[in-house]
């Protein structure tokens, strides 16, 4: 009962947080994150991060990187692959390196300077999609090179992902049920080609079942038994659920049952599962090492919002975009958001990260978050005023 009362409260002080951010234009996760943080040992204390609530934001990671998968439209990034992967590529590169370099000169191991870079290599573009959907700039070119751009960037992100935590897993017994790394390499390899399998059939023939069963919301468990089982599969060769997941999605949205699965499946994860993960990571964060990591945090911040601004900005140019425009396609890229709190969450998890240093990174992709809708918004109206002058 205690931990019904516990649920019941923080889903309900998560919509007042939601709220009270989107008021004021802050990005929700932010007051999410904020409840764990308020709650949680960091300030009062009340709430604690226990079995029940990690299993429920477990499910919550694995739901949303299911919806990460469902919304990665394939025949948009079709339609303009090469500057959705030039710009991709290029907000890749920079900030892994980048960042990757910058962690080790703070005196992280190299294998955590590596998961750092991999953090902040990825690209969240929800807020982006709200500024640019405010200003009606979501159907141009600049909005939908960034919208390709995101799915090759979520694509690289996972599949980086999916690299270094299989390497961990191949000197970990906890990780997979083996330590050998050749046979671990055939099972990923496997994995692999399970998920090639399932985006061009065996995903249709499980949705088209679901079609069939006399079952008002038939097609959206199927969809959910699809999403586990590979999410399941992922864990047993050492990979995270994420990318299981993540993957899950990606087959699923190939399917005609691509609307209605999306719709049923947003309620149950958003209803919940998400928010208790966004929260969790608040109950993990401490602020006992604060002052001596302001520098960390300040330096990372400001690489965090150039590397993505100049990366991805670089790769537009290099394919004919004006210089406005090619501000306006970096500028939509720098928020990490949800990717990027999720591959720190696994980092944490499997001890690449201690608590001092997860919540430094934490603090860094909330304030790059933060402040990248406000830099979309002035590249949006100086591209606007330029259009204005040239006409």
């Amino acid at each position: 009962m205690l931990f019904i009362a516990t649920l019941a409260g923080l889903l309900l002080a998560d919509q007042i947080a939601i709220h009270l951010c989107r008021r004021v234009e802050i990005p929700g996760v932010v007051g999410e994150i904020m409840v764990g943080v308020i709650f949680g040992p960091a300030f009062l204390g009340w709430v604690h991060l226990n079995e029940l609530l990690n299993e429920f934001q477990v499910i919550g990671v694995i739901i949303l990187m299911f919806i990460g998968g469902l919304e990665s439209d394939l025949n948009l990034l079709k339609k303009y692959i090469r500057p959705a992967l030039v710009v991709a590529v290029m907000g890749v590169i920079v900030p892994f390196v980048v960042m990757g370099i910058a962690s080790y000169a703070f005196g992280f191991p190299w294998l955590a300077s590596l998961f750092i870079g991999t953090i902040f290599s990825a690209t969240s573009i929800s807020i982006s999609i709200s500024v640019m959907n405010e200003y009606h700039y979501l159907e141009t070119k600049e909005g939908t090179v960034i919208l390709g751009a995101a799915i090759v960037d979520d694509i690289i992100g996972v599949l980086m992902l999916s690299l270094l935590v299989g390497f961990m897993s191949s000197g970990n017994n906890s990780a997979g049920h083996t330590t050998n790394i050749g046979l671990l390499l055939a099972e990923q390899a496997a994995f692999f080609v399970l998920v090639y399998l399932l985006v061009r059939w065996l995903a249709p023939i499980i949705m088209g079942l679901g079609e069939r069963l006399l079952s008002q919301v038939s097609e959206t468990v199927m969809s959910l038994v699809i999403c586990l089982a590979l999410a399941a599969a992922a864990e047993f060769v050492g990979l995270s659920a994420a990318v299981g997941a993540f993957f899950a999605g990606v087959a699923v949205a190939q399917t005609e049952s691509h609307s209605k699965v999306e719709h049923g499946i947003e309620p149950i994860g958003y209803a919940v599962f998400i928010p208790i993960f966004f929260i969790s990571i608040g109950l993990n964060i401490k602020f006992e090492h604060f002052m001596e990591s302001l520098p960390f945090i300040i330096i990372m911040t400001i690489l965090a919002c150039l590397t993505k601004l100049f990366g991805c900005g670089l790769g537009a140019k290099m394919n004919g975009f004006t210089l406005d425009s090619s501000y306006l396609v970096g500028a939509g890229m720098i928020s990490r958001g949800e990717m990027a709190l999720i591959t720190a969450q696994i980092g944490f998890e499997a001890h690449l990260l201690s608590e001092t240093y997860y919540t430094d990174v934490i603090i860094v992709i909330v304030l790059a978050t933060v402040i990248a809708p406000f830099l979309l918004k002035n590249a949006i109206k100086r591209h606007a005023k330029h259009l204005e002058a040239a006409a």
